[in-house]
């Protein structure tokens, strides 16, 4: 005679792994990291593997030493390293884009608990961190198809701190070379082309939902146009695609609900406007999404769908007994 097994839920297991998400995640930016080793030559291929090298390695021995089961071959670590590669410039000295995989993995992800415990985006904390302590380093930028991009490379500007600055709109660089990458910036965030092709690969595999990008771009340029700025040129430049795509969706930093997300991208769109054009720094992408990361449970807690088969609560009549 058979037995009815009891067991906890789920009773049924999905075919996607932690690991299957994260090799999609790495598959969806080889776009930007193949441009931006065209864009910015060898180095960055250098500044990428530091990046990846330092996060794992960070993970490996922070599971060791806090006696907890190893975690590195969910390729979480890898998909962590390559986004903080992202959001560097090439001429950023490999000790300190160590340091950041360093920040990333122990302080922001491990210390919380790991994957799935961290409440805000561990590469884009990262970003915070060192912008905060090598200002010069993080934004020494360089030409495109320089390849002799060094630390003592001359410096050019990005197009966000070319506005920002009143630089000669005729040296600023036109849409199609926004979308193909033609100018200084971080790894990852020249080639718009590269990021949506990798954004849409997330999309159709059902990777991410379209939810949080469609709505944090189209706030974006909704703004942009109230203010008086040029919604087709904020959404190219910068690291604003870079962010909808890959960080503004990271499953354990946003909404899980519809409406919040909704909301949360919201609010980081307008952020991102706010700061790019009242801030005392050309791009706002980074803090915004960190910003909105910590009032997600908030948000989440106020736009809860009511549970299937529960009765909404009755609001009481004004002057009932």
């Amino acid at each position: 005679m058979d037995k009815l097994t009891v067991s906890s839920s789920p009773h049924f297991n999905g075919k996607k792994t932690t690991q299957n998400i994260m090799l999609d995640v790495i598959i969806g930016l080889c776009p930007a990291a193949i441009a931006s080793v065209v864009i910015f030559g060898p180095r960055a291929l250098l500044v990428i593997a530091v990046c990846i090298l330092s996060c794992a390695l960070s993970e490996y021995l922070s599971r060791k030493a806090m006696r907890r089961p190893q975690t590195v071959g969910d390729l979480s670590c890898v998909v962590t390293g390559l986004l903080l590669a992202m959001n560097l410039p090439v001429t950023i000295n490999p000790l300190i884009a160590a340091f950041g995989g360093v920040v990333a993995i122990v302080v922001v992800k491990q210390m919380f608990g790991g994957i799935g415990q961290n409440f805000v985006n561990p590469a884009l904390t990262a970003r915070i961190v060192l912008m905060n302590s090598f200002p010069a380093r993080m934004t020494h930028w360089t030409a495109a198809f320089d390849y002799s991009a060094t630390a003592d490379a001359v410096t050019t500007a990005t197009p966000l701190s070319g506005v920002m600055y009143d630089f000669s709109p005729s040296s600023a660089p036109d849409y199609w070379q926004l979308l193909l990458g033609a100018h200084g910036g971080c790894l990852g965030e020249t080639c718009a082309l590269a990021i949506i092709i990798g954004g849409l690969y997330l999309i159709v595999r059902k990777v991410i939902s379209p939810v949080i990008p469609v709505t944090y771009l189209a706030t974006v340029a909704v703004f942009s146009l109230i203010l008086g700025r040029d919604p087709l040129f904020d959404l190219l430049a910068g690291g604003l695609m870079l962010g909808a795509f890959f960080m503004a969706t990271d499953y354990t930093t946003s909404p899980l609900y519809f409406w919040a997300r909704v909301i949360f991208a919201i609010g980081c769109g307008l952020l991102t406007v706010i700061i790019r054009e009242f801030g005392s720094l050309p791009e706002g992408v980074s803090y915004s999404i960190v910003l909105m990361n910590i009032i997600t449970p908030l948000i989440e807690r106020y736009v809860r769908p009511t549970a299937f088969g529960k009765a909404k609560e009755r609001k009481k009549k004004e002057g009932a007994a």
